[in-house]
């Protein structure tokens, strides 16, 4: 009996990284047993490329939204437009959106205001939201329990059990991807075996964190299957019952029909 079908839940195709041979990687994804993709984005830049990439292929999924990481380069304007979007476009999500406190000299106001006008804008519009997070998770989560968007997932997680219940108290689903494949992972793999599936998905952050086999490479979504590999390693389960649930968390946590 063939393995259920993957979803990869965070999957940059839409940027430069894939610009040469991004048909093959999604040919390969295929290949593989990856039959959905959500594509987050980064920038208001890059909402038109993703829609036009999502339109082009079943199975790819859009999320807009504005990233941490570039809060000083994103103009106000563009939350209206996101605004405009999330009502006329089949978007699975607002993202990738959140806090990032890593960076030298973040400028966290700028991230914070952001972040809230999003997650407002999520909550007006029904729409589950990606977010994004490092060295910001109480300041994250007082946000949320405030506005109550409606749910999501908390890509790339690796904060303690005591942090993953609050998220999933919340309504959100946890994602794991190709960190899990390195030895040293100890207290990711430790939480990946503790948690209740129901609380996982799988995602490759393509076109970064491979993971152990492809270290200094691109990511690509067709390695999906290597971490769902690792999770049914680390959990003693059978991998396609996990490829099963995960799929399903998938598919309750984001809209994807």
């Amino acid at each position: 009996m063939s393995q259920p079908a993957l979803i990869d839940t965070h999957c940059h195709l839409d940027l430069a990284q894939f610009a040469a041979d991004r048909e093959q990687v999604l040919a390969d994804a295929r290949a593989a047993g990856v039959a959905d993709l959500v594509i987050p984005a980064i920038d208001a830049a890059g909402w038109p490329g993703i829609l036009r990439l999502c339109r082009r292929h079943v199975g790819l999924h859009p999320a807009l939204g504005l990233h941490p990481v570039y809060s000083d380069l994103h103009r106000d304007e563009a939350l209206q437009q996101l605004a405009g979007l999330a009502w006329s476009e089949p978007l699975c999500a607002i993202g990738e959106i959140g806090l990032d406190f890593c960076i030298p000299g973040a400028d966290r106001a700028r991230q914070l205001w952001l972040f809230e006008r999003q997650l407002l804008l999520a909550r007006e519009a029904g729409l589950p939201v990606i977010l994004h997070n490092r060295k910001a998770h109480n300041e994250m989560l007082a946000l949320l329990k405030r506005i109550r968007p409606p749910g999501g997932l908390v890509h790339a997680f690796n904060g303690s059990l005591q942090l993953a219940g609050e998220y999933l108290d919340l309504g959100f689903k946890l994602g794991f991807g190709g960190m899990l494949t390195y030895a040293r992972s100890r207290r990711l793999r430790g939480l990946a075996r503790v948690l209740p599936i129901e609380a996982m998905v799988l995602e490759t952050d393509a076109p970064g964190l491979s993971g152990a086999a492809h270290r200094g490479e691109r990511n690509s979504p067709a390695y999906l299957p290597e971490y769902l590999a690792a999770l049914a390693e680390v959990r003693g389960e059978d991998a396609s019952w996990l490829a099963e649930q995960t799929s399903a968390n998938a598919r309750q946590a984001l809209l994807i029909a």
